[in-house]
């Protein structure tokens, strides 16, 4: 099962960093976030990534580009310019790295890597929230309720896509962007069959907003409550916690 990533936006509430390198490429630990990210999948067994690349999406692929060099022993024949890798400590991912353009909003990014998804149910976040969820039990929920989406929501107070599910978990209604009121909101961390991109129009198309509200309308749209930890990297205040968390020992989200 492939991990489609959103990567590609521009960042505008950490410019702090995001001038310099696109958000998800932003270290936590000296790690980007979104090795973080891979890393939990990786965990439970999803190594198989599409990242959708944007803003400064040359940096992720050189980072990719060169991962495999940083992660081994190498000995290196200047006169013959050859390499001979001994250990490797790099981990067993297939890395797909998807131009989706630099504007392209976040349900064109998933609508542009269509070919590559294919015919198959896929897992689909974004590129800047760690979580401790378990992963391979969202699966099980999206495969026992049959719907067409299933998206990982948790009760914190936030600015993000408001969720309102009934009894069952199916989501009676989507509202992006509320004022914080305590309500379940959008975490990410979804499982889609490929009739979600039939709900995408195009480049301009936000996913958060259309998709996912006709996906509701629908009934075609379920919630997988995570009561663990989930933390967004926005601002450089998110970012100074999460690398607190992880210098501190705190890091809930590293499963691995």
């Amino acid at each position: 099962m492939k991990v489609v990533i959103l990567a590609g936006g521009f960042g505008t509430r950490i410019s702090e960093e995001s001038h310099l390198k696109p958000k998800p490429m932003i270290e936590i630990g000296e790690k980007p976030i979104l090795w973080h990210i891979m890393k939990e999948y990786s965990h439970f067994g999803f190594n198989d990534f599409i990242v959708c690349l944007g803003y400064k999406g040359s940096m992720i692929k050189d980072f990719f580009a060169h991962y495999y060099l940083y992660q081994s022993d190498v000995t290196i024949d200047l006169s013959k310019d050859d390499f001979t890798y001994h250990r490797s400590n790099s981990e067993p991912w297939k890395v797909t790295l998807a131009e989706t353009g630099l504007t392209t909003m976040t349900g064109g990014r998933i609508k542009r890597v269509k070919d590559y998804i294919g015919n198959e149910t896929f897992l689909l976040t974004y590129g800047d929230g760690v979580s401790d969820v378990d992963i391979a039990d969202t699966v099980r929920f999206h495969k026992a309720h049959g719907k067409l989406a299933t998206m990982t929501t948790v009760n914190v107070a936030s600015r993000f896509g408001v969720i309102q599910p009934d009894k069952d978990g199916r989501v009676r209604r989507f509202r992006e962007k509320a004022a914080s009121d305590g309500s379940l909101i959008n975490a990410g961390y979804m499982v889609c069959e490929p009739g979600v991109l039939d709900y995408i129009d195009g480049d301009e198309t936000v996913f958060e907003r259309e998709p996912l509200e006709k996906l509701a309308k629908d009934g075609q749209l379920m919630a997988y409550r995570h009561e663990g930890f989930w933390h967004c990297m926005d601002t450089m205040r998110d970012k100074e916690y999460l690398e607190e968390l992880w210098q501190t020992g705190g890091a809930q989200w590293k499963v691995w």
